[in-house]
């Protein structure tokens, strides 16, 4: 694509919308407790293939086990509202 575009503009462009997982996991050194950790990226519904990447690395890598997550996608621009112009438009 074009250099000058935005990577989340061509991301929306591509069908990507934008992703929020609340994520709940236990402290390491206090597992009663827990803690909340806010995940936000673009993403492809219904598979969230970056959230799971995402979360396969959380598991992993890091000591807090996961408890929960809850996750919220809206996808920014949806087939009708962009259409490519073949022309000039002259404002005055």
């Amino acid at each position: 694509m074009i250099a000058s575009v935005s990577r989340e503009f061509q991301l929306q462009i591509q069908g990507f919308g934008l992703t929020t997982a609340e994520i709940h996991y236990h402290l390491p050194d206090h597992p009663s407790l827990l803690q909340l950790y806010v995940w936000q990226e673009y993403d492809l519904a219904p598979d969230f293939p970056t959230l799971k990447g995402f979360l396969n690395y959380w598991e992993r890598e890091l000591e807090g086990a996961l408890h929960s997550v809850r996750v919220a996608h809206h996808r920014l621009l949806q087939p009708a509202e962009w259409r490519a112009v073949d022309g000039i438009i002259a404002i005055h």
